[in-house]
């Protein structure tokens, strides 16, 4: 199941410079007043315009989308992230919630797919520029298009790996312990910054590790949704969770530490060698290189397990717009997500979030060393073990995994409920 893509796909811009020629060109302004079902106001649900760093590229879309509907006017209402799946959830049983809204690729929006517009018709263009559709389809049809690329690199202090006279990255499970002990020792830093206050370690774990773990074959079955819960490789990825907190490998307070935004802070400041984070908008390259310093900021494959695995960079299409199949103007919705997709808009969302762009014309930049690392391994990368999931179960899965570090769960009880949930729903 590797993936192909061109060397200039999925890149990242730190620089809007030269980038308008390859802007999708503005189509030919709708009229949207006085048509029939169309609407004069689109309602836009997200945890990301209200933030500083997206100010720009919601500018960008609006001024984009205005061009083609001139008589409809867009709000953006920004929702905390922690409630915003329980709001929209809520919204969509009474269907008189928002007209576009933003969705994590995989489960979260697949699972709520009923109460989405297929987008197929409104966005063929955009299918060979943009990267990530997988992430946000279901069942042949398209839900959202992507914005950004999401995947989850181990990162790893290299400041720290000099302390301990570490020269490269362990390749084997067995020799990523023995690091981690010449770690503590010599640094006192914990192995791993984990924060699953909210239950979202194990995503990052079962993605950031699975590949290490699982033979070739296993990988590919998970993500087509064949997935062997009774595989001793499966069980081995939670063992190894359960692993670094019987042997103290975590940050003290995993369970009691959120993941966004405490744990990063974690790493930020020395106290853990490893995280598994983010390539795009947040915990990832950047925040950490602003802290511990571009060129300290190194990134490592999972290292191996099982003899025959093929350890990879497990990504997917990030985050993207979607639109209720409520809306009074599809036509105009859709166009609003294609508006926050143009290479001008996600050119400007790179450059202040630094999110490594679903858009395949942006280029990389020349500053940034462990971007070049990511880039590079995009190629051979597998989508994230987990976003193949459905959302109940991967909400399981963060349940159990507090048990599992607090030691009120066993693994086996842990791969029992997650098959039953799985096979389920």
């Amino acid at each position: 199941m590797k993936r192909t893509l061109s060397a200039g796909v999925v890149v990242l811009a730190l620089t809007v410079a030269g980038c308008g020629s390859a802007t999708r060109p503005a189509s030919t302004p709708t009229e949207s007043a006085g048509a029939a079902g169309a609407a004069s106001k689109l309602v836009v649900w997200d945890w990301k315009s209200g933030e500083p760093y997206a100010a720009s590229y919601i500018e960008k879309a609006k001024a984009d989308f205005a061009k083609k509907h001139p008589n409809v006017t867009v709000e953006f209402v920004p929702q905390p992230f922690e409630q915003y799946y329980t709001l929209l959830g809520a919204a969509m049983q009474t269907k008189t919630g928002p007209d576009v809204m933003l969705f994590n690729g995989g489960g979260q929006i697949r699972d709520r797919a009923d109460s989405l517009l297929p987008l197929d018709e409104y966005v063929a263009e955009d299918k060979s520029r943009l990267a990530g559709w997988e992430a946000f389809a279901k069942d042949g049809k398209t839900y959202g298009a992507p914005v950004t690329l999401q995947g989850h690199p181990i990162y790893y202090n290299k400041a720290l790996y000099e302390k301990a006279g570490i020269t490269a990255p362990a390749t084997t499970w067995d020799e990523f312990l023995a690091n981690c002990d010449k770690l503590k020792k010599a640094t006192g830093a914990a192995c791993f910054a984990l924060g699953n206050k909210e239950g979202i370690g194990p995503q990052f774990w079962l993605s950031g590790m699975g590949s290490g773990v699982l033979t070739p074959a296993e990988y590919d079955d998970w993500i087509a949704g064949k997935r062997d819960w009774k595989s001793p490789h499966v069980k081995k990825i939670f063992e190894m969770f359960k692993e670094t907190g019987d042997k103290k490998l975590n940050n003290e307070g995993a369970n009691s530490t959120a993941m966004f935004t405490d744990i990063f802070s974690v790493f930020n400041t020395g106290k853990a060698a490893h995280i598994i984070g983010l390539m795009s908008d947040i915990g990832h390259w950047k925040d950490f290189g602003e802290f511990i310093g571009p060129d300290k900021v190194g990134i490592m494959l999972a290292p191996v397990v099982t003899e025959g695995a093929t350890p990879s960079l497990p990504y997917d299409g990030g985050i993207g717009y979607a639109v209720a199949k409520w809306t009074k103007d599809p036509k105009a919705a859709a166009d609003l997500v294609r508006s926050l997709t143009t290479t001008d808009a996600l050119s400007s969302f790179s450059a202040e979030a630094g999110a490594i762009a679903s858009d395949t014309t942006i280029s990389a930049p020349q500053d940034a060393p462990v971007v070049g690392e990511i880039v590079a391994q995009l190629k051979a990368g597998k989508p994230a073990l987990h976003v193949a999931m459905d959302s109940k179960t991967i909400d399981l899965m963060g349940r159990l995994s507090q048990k599992l570090l607090s030691g009120s769960a066993t693994v086996d009880e842990a791969v029992e409920e997650l098959a039953a949930s799985d096979q389920e729903n």
